[in-house]
């Protein structure tokens, strides 16, 4: 059975590897002596919440196909996620990795479709940031598609963001915009960090596809959405929390960009048994 979403995160094979051999080392010195017999095995939700890295865990341990949760499942205390059968070393060495991988990505899940669940009747996407784990981005992007949301950019390949720093080094919003235009290709968007009413209407001006309205009031954003109309995407960012971001949904942003979804959600509890 397939426990992906849709299609799987890109290289996920390598760093799923790369963090078991981490684990493993030279080789774990745990189950030295220990017959080679099979067992079966079980992992089970201590939580509630939205599961997300069922195809890792699967393709670390195996899969009978018994179990009937894939990937953006909601979940509950006492769910069977996965169920299989294997050779009782391999399940105890693998076991580790494939918990901390399905925990971390369950709880961005999870996360993730509090903060929609939060917007929904608006047409506001909640989207994550590239505030990530090094190295694991693509698994905490998933789990955020998971649990209901979107992606922003994955890396700074895909998208031009001219933030406080870079308007600084270029010498203003519209020479950044205008300099950066003429060196990307015209599928390629830029967007502008704004503080200020006045650096919104410069971006706009100036020719940026998104403005990002950081850290502002929600009374301003709604004034300057209404303003501009949809002359430009608007995405609202800065200390976003599950208490403010129905509020900010309410302005008519198309966007709102939530950091804690990839760097501060808590991990779903669950545990591997065996039978």
């Amino acid at each position: 059975m397939n426990r992906w979403m849709g299609a799987p995160p890109y290289g996920w094979q390598d760093v799923v590897e790369a963090a078991l051999k981490e684990d493993l080392g030279t080789g774990d010195v745990s189950v030295l002596g220990m017959p080679e017999t099979e067992g079966r095995w079980y992992i089970e939700a201590q939580g509630e919440g939205v599961v997300s890295g069922l195809g890792v865990a699967a393709f670390l341990l195996g899969d009978d196909g018994t179990s009937k949760f894939r990937d953006g499942d909601r979940v509950n205390p006492g769910d069977i996620l996965l169920k299989g059968q294997s050779p009782l070393p391999n399940v105890l060495s693998k076991e580790r990795t494939s918990l901390n991988f399905l925990a971390m990505m369950s709880g961005t899940a999870t996360l993730t479709a509090k903060f929609v669940s939060a917007v929904e009747g608006s047409t506001t996407r909640i989207v994550d940031t590239r505030k990530t784990l090094p190295g694991l981005r693509v698994f905490q992007k998933y789990a955020v598609r998971c649990g209901g949301g979107s992606n922003h950019r994955f890396g700074l390949y895909d998208a031009a963001m001219v933030k406080d720093n870079h308007i600084r080094a270029f010498g203003g919003i519209t020479p950044a915009v205008q300099t950066l235009r003429r060196h990307l290709p015209h599928t390629t968007k830029i967007e502008v960090e704004c503080e200020t009413p006045e650096q919104v209407e410069e971006a706009i001006r100036s020719g940026a596809d998104i403005v990002m309205l950081d850290n502002m009031g929600t009374r301003e954003i709604e004034s300057l959405s209404h303003h501009f109309g949809r002359q430009v995407l608007f995405e609202a960012s800065g200390g976003v929390s599950l208490e403010t971001v129905g509020s900010l949904a309410e302005t008519g942003v198309d966007l709102i960009s939530v950091g804690a979804l990839t760097h501060s959600a808590p991990a779903l509890p669950l545990h591997l048994e065996l039978e």
